[in-house]
């Protein structure tokens, strides 16, 4: 077992209950370092907005509080820096409270043109000094977190500007010599480098897989095929993202466009499809808004629909999502990512000095790091600039690591070539591999069954599924599975193949080894919770009696629980949150209705406490009970 991951997944545990701490209790000052007694923090949020913008604003008024200095709202973003007045107004523990699911956000965004100008730049520092401001969380994009990094630079000289004209004193010239700026990137785009994810983009997804499940029933139905806008105008994460989630047919994004003509690209993929068996009813196609052919011209949904409708006499409806998708309730992953960027921003204005460079709070893996501001902000302009001269494999070199694997997902799972080894009557020797679930059901376990049988076949592999889990293997149900079987799996929950809690040694292991060789399986992979971990662990063990069990196995970690050592996140964790978020958020509109009125909540999770540490600080509870901090029942009742 490797140890540095199981210390990593302690690390990450520990410090999200850190955050929850930071997030919910109001006795900070007694514990503050005298320096940050005296200090304040200015939070706005600016350019388009994103769901999760008030989660952040909401961990940095609490984590700010707790740390026992004071927290300014900016309303209106630069506009409201400039304007000063009621634009700038203490916060509150009441005012930030009941805002974390809220989409968009509250405390409002406006385009300046005067922050562009110099004398509104120095209104708005003066309006800065007037409030005791030097330290700031800006929350936008990157044209927003350039200005703000301008901002910055240029602070001395408005400081200086300011004295020389009147307008503050020589003591205040001295204590404001230095202004300390933290960015948050908050765009549904994800066209921001240096982070894996920004905020707003898991919720925009969530929007885009609704809007797709909602059209798949009207075009099952009369045979149609649907071809979808999809936000995105430099960036084509999200048409990606979706593709992969919804199982659309093809996809069109800026990064990677098609080699050669996109039209007879479009029509040749469907009539792949077709040619390989697959007897679909219908086909999504997503768009980016910004999507370019290899030549820089755009493509239109009107076009593609064009393309179907002539060349291959589809019945083709147009839709475009818009804004739909910047809106609802933030998601538990937005929240989670609010939050924690929230806070880590704070004690990043903690850290800081006048010769800190300005930084911006970005996600790298499940870590929450810091990156230098402006060297991300000149690598994501760096992409608009390759873009223009169409070097598309440059733009996906700075892209990163999110949309070249999707990229490479994609590929593998929607555009599946079987392999030559499985054509034609002189086949080769090939690997039978086998996907088993165990233990308790958990949704994105069907969504790995069909990722692991369009591998399969692109490899040459035979896949096979076991169904009702070890009982189901030794009965004998055990199936070849071919790629037209596992459509629409993605979005179905629970397990298609039936799942047991019962774990391999309690079945029996002679009996396994007994099937495993008589359906001749090369390869097994075990999806599910601790019980798939405990099952391959009494596997290994047995294979010093059995030699049929020498095989590669493989654990998928499936559990709204969360509780398989060695990894962070396991598969169903993320929609039991949310599903708890929103059971939470209908119960607070009851709560606020009803005085003196507490609701307790249990969830699930075992013996982990993960998951009600995660769904405590996506929901705003005021406490979280889990198994690894001993409590009572008095501790519940105080």
């Amino acid at each position: 077992m490797d140890i540095e991951k199981l210390l990593k997944r302690r690390v990450s545990f520990e410090a999200d209950l850190e955050c929850l701490t930071m997030n919910e209790s109001n006795e900070g000052e007694n514990i503050v370092a005298g320096q940050w007694a005296n200090q304040s923090i200015g939070v706005f949020t600016s350019g388009g907005d994103a769901q999760g913008m008030n989660a952040a604003v909401r961990a940095i008024v609490r984590v700010g509080m707790y740390i026992g200095c004071k927290v300014y709202y900016i309303k209106e973003g630069y506009q409201g820096m400039v304007d000063g007045g009621n634009n700038i107004q203490e916060a509150t523990w009441l005012s930030s409270s009941n805002m974390i699911h809220m989409g968009g956000t509250l405390i409002g965004s406006a385009r300046c043109m005067d922050f562009r100008e110099r004398w509104g730049r120095l209104k708005a520092a003066q309006n800065l000094i007037q409030w005791g401001i030097t330290n700031l969380i800006a929350i936008g994009g990157d044209g927003s977190l350039t200005g703000a990094n301008c901002f910055r630079q240029e602070w001395p000289s408005l400081v200086r500007e300011l004295f020389d004209k009147a307008l503050i004193s020589k003591e205040k010239q001295a204590q404001f010599s230095h202004l300390n700026i933290v960015g948050l990137v908050g765009s549904i785009d994800n066209d921001f480098c240096g982070t894996d994810m920004t905020i707003g983009v898991d919720t925009a997804l969530h929007r885009i897989l609704e809007a797709v499940d909602n059209i798949m029933t009207t075009a099952v139905s009369h045979k149609r095929a649907f071809v979808l806008e999809i936000m995105g105008r430099t960036c084509g994460y999200l048409a990606l993202a979706a593709g992969i989630a919804c199982e659309a047919s093809v996809i069109f994004i800026p990064e990677d466009p098609p080699a050669g003509d996109w039209r007879q690209y479009l029509c040749d993929n469907l009539m792949e499809k077709s040619k390989s068996g697959e007897s679909r009813r219908t086909h999504i196609v997503l768009v980016a808004e910004g999507a370019v052919d290899r030549e820089g011209n755009p493509i239109k949904c009107n076009d593609v629909q064009k393309v179907l409708s002539d060349q291959m006499k589809m019945d083709v409806r147009v839709t475009v999502l818009g804004h739909v998708q910047r809106g609802g309730n933030a998601s538990a992953f937005d929240r989670l990512l609010g939050s924690r960027m929230g806070a880590e921003a704070v004690l990043a204005l903690m850290d800081a000095a006048p010769t800190t460079p300005a930084c911006v709070i970005c996600l790298d893996g499940s870590d929450i790091v810091r990156v230098p501001l402006l060297k991300a902000v000149q690598r994501t302009r760096r992409v608009a600039e390759l873009m223009a001269e169409r070097k598309f494999d440059e733009v996906l070199q700075l892209r990163g690591r999110p949309i070249v694997k999707n990229l490479i997902i994609y590929e593998k799972q929607v555009k599946v070539i079987p392999h030559p080894s499985l054509v034609g009557s002189s086949r080769k020797k090939f690997y039978r591999l086998a996907m088993i679930h165990v233990g308790q059901p958990a949704c994105g376990m069907n969504a790995v069954a069909r990722g692991f049988v369009s591998v399969c076949i692109s490899k040459g592999y035979q896949p096979h599924f076991i169904y009702n889990s070890w009982e189901g293997l030794t009965l004998g149900k055990v199936k070849p599975i071919t790629w037209n079987e596992v459509h629409h799996w993605t979005s179905e929950g629970g397990s298609l193949l039936g799942t047991s809690v019962e774990t391999a040694y309690k079945i029996g292991l002679r009996s396994i080894a007994t099937r495993l060789n008589e359906f001749d399986i090369s390869g097994l992979i075990i999806v599910g919770g601790f019980e798939a971990f405990q099952s391959a662990y009494e596997i290994a063990k047995g294979r010093e009696m059995y030699q049929e069990l020498c095989i590669p196995i493989i654990v998928v970690p499936a559990t709204i629980a969360n509780n398989v050592p060695g990894c962070n996140m396991s598969i169903g964790c993320d929609t039991a949150i949310n599903q708890i978020c929103k059971a939470c958020d209908e119960l607070k509109q009851s709560a606020f209705s009803i005085q003196r009125c507490v609701f307790i909540v249990e969830v699930g999770g075992d013996n982990c406490g993960c998951l009600a540490t995660l769904s405590g600080i996506a929901s705003g509870a005021d406490c979280a009970f889990i198994k690894e901090e001993p409590f009572t029942v008095r501790d519940v009742q105080k």
